[in-house]
């Protein structure tokens, strides 16, 4: 127990990692603070507190993913392998992607500012349960690739192809918002958790590579929002062409 919690606390490497992305970040806002902005002064003492406080708790998020999330992604991939029946994992994969979208903190960012954006025609709750449907969608597709062995080619060439036609057809303020959300759906919360599952599938399938097998499934879940978003304005758009 001791050793788990120094564990955690042992952040001074993730702290790096994290001052080395923000670090260009501030020194860029400071160099148009100074040659342009110029800024009262009680505003950027403001930014200064929001910028140490987002360095705490990606410090802390990503030192949880690392000690918390992947060994247990790996270990529950592992433990699926021994299921009786393994299309189960197939409706299994469904819920993880879903959960794991809703707790998506950039998705939800996203879908914060479509809602103001559209001034509330396109509500924060239904791009969010949109968004996690189709990311659980293409999990669960992604886990029966693992599971019957057949090329990711099967999945993301018709799926773009798709989204390609579908481009034509949607209502036009829809691609725009689809394909930043392919973007933002390939966040830490959906990577880290489902790819160390999917990795600790395939490495434990009699059969199955974890570089073959294991990868890709964070493809199918950047291709599901741009899918499902599309989706919703097609359907608007003969909507709108009805009326």
């Amino acid at each position: 127990m001791t050793s788990l919690i120094l564990e955690f606390l042992d952040v001074s490497h993730v702290l790096v990692n994290v001052l080395m992305a923000v670090g260009p970040l501030l020194a860029f806002f400071i160099f148009f603070q100074f040659a342009y902005l110029q800024l009262d002064r009680q505003y950027v003492i403001n930014l200064f507190k929001g910028v140490v406080l987002a360095i705490a708790g990606l410090t802390l998020f990503l030192q949880g993913v690392e000690v918390g999330f992947m060994p247990v992604g790996a270990e529950m991939g592992e433990i699926m392998n021994n299921f009786e029946n393994l299309w189960i994992l197939i409706p299994i994969g469904f819920v993880l992607g879903l959960v794991a979208t809703i707790a998506e903190p950039a998705v939800r960012i996203l879908c914060y500012n479509v809602e103001r954006a559209s001034a509330g025609s396109l509500g924060q709750m239904f791009m969010l349960i949109t968004l996690s449907l189709g990311v659980g969608v293409f999990v669960a597709m992604g886990m029966g690739k693992i599971i019957f062995g057949f090329s990711i080619y099967y999945i993301l060439l018709p799926g773009y192809i798709l989204a390609l036609l579908m481009m034509k057809l949607s209502e036009q303020s829809f691609i725009s918002i689809a394909f930043d959300a392919g973007g933002v759906a390939t966040g830490p919360m959906t990577v880290t958790f489902v790819m160390a599952i999917a990795l600790g599938l395939a490495e434990a399938m009699e059969g199955r590579s974890a570089i073959h097998d294991g990868f890709g499934l964070i493809a199918l879940v950047a291709l599901a929002p741009i899918l499902s978003v599309m989706t919703v304005g097609v359907f608007l758009n003969l909507k709108t062409r009805r009326k």
